[in-house]
């Protein structure tokens, strides 16, 4: 049935809903002009956009290709499949976008929620705009009001999503400058900043990684395909997740000197890890620190200067050159110094998993305001 399963009260006998092919409920727009990258900047009057992940992708002042009718847009990359809504004039950066100006059966923020919620499968090294403009959109009348009331549901939480994000990014902003303040800089033995009782108590020492740590042997690495979705004991590995997977196998646990750190020997992430766990795969060093550095310390100091990533390579044989400067343990400087970030990284943690809620929220909301084509 084309109707979706949760209404809005005013529109429950409104009954079923339209369906076209969305090549008939669109046009695409021409820009005046193409920005290439190289002309990309920092600063301007106006964004450009693109296909990348980033919403906006450069500035420009130049007026000549300037989009700043028919607002909003739908913008769909054609190689990436990437989704934006341009409420503001734009420059379209580079090539690989199409523009999409809906008709008179369809609200652009309806159509753009709704291209969210059955979006085009990617496929490498393809142009999707084929696949999309065949794809057969539900909606219901225009006129009923209907489209807008959905649409503006979904834009709220949107909103909530955004300023969740805003908040992380800012977080992660602060404690970025913080670091620059309690980390001494290249050529440095003192921080700029230190904590009042700490602030008489003379330069730090350094020494080189390799003599502040040792690795850690796991019993045994566990493959890929042993990873399942549930378990005892998370699966850790040198992947952006911070958890791979889940497993019950006791005979792969690491449950000594905890916390450890985990260094990816190819993707150079870092991770700390404070309970029982298990080693994914290959390619990870478990690092345990020895009595002169307190592991929190190390992993933040070890962000703050983090190993240059060069593809195809192994980096712990770089990483453990490193010299680390750092205050004496026992003074505990080194632990008001760790305490500080880790209370900046558990509120970045919790607005990361309220972002994640709402994101999980809008698409449950969605699977009910949003009949599914073909759906009896």
């Amino acid at each position: 049935m084309n109707q979706p399963k949760l209404r809005f009260p005013e529109f429950r006998d409104s009954g079923e809903w339209k369906t076209d092919k969305l090549s008939n409920l669109i046009s695409t727009v021409t820009p005046p002009q193409k920005l290439p990258t190289s002309l990309y900047q920092t600063e301007g009057l106006y964004p450009i956009i693109d296909q990348s992940q980033n919403y906006i992708c450069g500035w420009t002042n130049d007026e000549n290709a300037l989009i700043s009718n028919d607002l909003p847009l739908i913008i769909f990359g054609d190689h990436t499949c990437i989704l934006k809504m341009v409420r503001v004039p734009f420059v379209q950066g580079a090539d690989g976008i199409k523009i999409l100006k809906t008709n008179k059966h369809i609200e652009t923020n309806y159509l753009y929620q709704y291209l969210q919620f059955n979006p085009v499968v990617m496929e490498e090294y393809k142009r999707h705009f084929s696949i999309l403009k065949e794809k057969f959109i539900l909606f219901p009348v225009k006129e009923s009001g209907e489209q807008q009331k959905i649409a503006d549901c979904f834009s709220s939480l949107d909103d909530l999503i955004t300023a969740q994000t805003q908040k992380i990014e800012a977080l992660k902003t602060h404690k970025k400058g913080l670091m620059q303040q309690l980390f001494p800089q290249e050529g440095e033995t003192a921080p700029k900043l230190r904590f009042p009782e700490f602030r008489d108590s003379g330069e730090w020492k350094t020494d080189k990684l390799s003599n502040l740590i040792s690795t850690v042997t796991p019993p045994q690495k566990l493959p890929t395909s042993l990873y399942q979705t549930e378990g005892l004991y998370p699966i850790i590995d040198q992947s952006q997740n911070y958890i791979c997977g889940w497993t019950n196998d006791e005979n792969a646990l690491i449950s000594n000197d905890l916390p450890l750190i985990i260094f990816g020997d190819h993707t150079c992430i870092l991770k700390m890890v404070r309970v029982p766990f298990v080693q994914g795969a290959d390619g990870i060093k478990i690092l345990k620190t020895n009595k002169h550095i307190e592991t929190n310390y190390l992993y933040q100091y070890l962000q703050f200067n983090p190993v240059v990533m060069e593809e195809y390579k192994r980096h712990f044989s770089i990483l453990k050159e490193k010299f680390i400067l750092f205050p004496v343990k026992e003074s505990g400087e080194q632990q008001k110094i760790a305490d500080c970030f880790s209370s900046l990284d558990d509120l970045i943690n919790a607005h990361v998993k309220k972002c994640e809620l709402l994101k999980t929220h809008k698409k449950g909301l969605m699977q009910g305001l949003f009949p599914v084509a073909g759906e009896k």
